[in-house]
């Protein structure tokens, strides 16, 4: 629900100067979807950072601007799906002490995101809103790493050019639509993403 009718008008010019600012010289690895009809709903798309389980993919992230705001914190959200111990499995909702305890109104929205890109790199298991992932981050940390690739590789990555050409393909006459090979590749991977760790780390040694 937009809440731009909340929100001061002073605030929003703030706001759309930086939106502006952001989108002419954003952070690095960080795109911001500009739209024109509610600068309270601000969504970015984030690349995974090198190093983590989340390479490679590209997620969105959504910043909600509440009428407090700046005085209080923007509440995040991850729309596109992750495994991680700081997202909400079912809302996405983010948990990071910058936009919670640590936020000051000074801080402005690149520091938003820039603090949502850090939660990538340096999960916290002790904030957790996902109790599997801060378990598997905790204890079996290949595991964790595993599973986060997993989600990443079926949520977050673009078609490849390839898989796009043999998705336009006609279907020869009378076969059967999931019984080729990338459709058997899909079953297997849709299959482990809920199984944790090592069934997981089979599966992608074989794809």
């Amino acid at each position: 629900m937009s809440n731009v009718e909340n929100v001061c008008p002073q605030t929003l010019r703030g706001v759309a100067r930086e939106l502006r600012r952001l989108a002419a010289n954003p952070p690095a690895g960080i795109k911001l979807l500009l739209r024109d009809d509610d600068l309270t709903d601000v969504v970015a798309t984030m690349e995974g950072p090198a190093g983590t389980p989340y390479f490679g993919g590209t997620f969105r992230v959504r910043l909600v601007l509440g009428r407090e705001f700046p005085a209080a914190p923007p509440r995040a959200f991850f729309l596109t799906k992750l495994f991680h111990p700081n997202v909400a499995p079912d809302s996405g909702e983010v948990c990071v002490n910058t936009l919670k305890r640590d936020w000051r109104p000074e801080l402005g929205l690149e520091h938003a995101l820039l603090a949502i890109k850090c939660l990538l790199i340096a999960p916290n298991a002790e904030s957790a809103l996902n109790a599997e992932a801060a378990a598997l981050l905790r204890d079996r940390y290949d595991d964790y790493f595993a599973r986060a690739k997993l989600l990443t590789d079926i949520h977050a990555r673009a078609p490849s050019p390839l898989r796009r050409r043999e998705g336009s393909a006609s279907e020869p006459s009378g076969a059967e639509p999931d019984s080729g090979p990338a459709a058997k590749r899909e079953r297997r991977v849709a299959a482990a993403a809920a199984a944790p760790g090592k069934a997981a780390r089979r599966v992608l040694k074989r794809l």
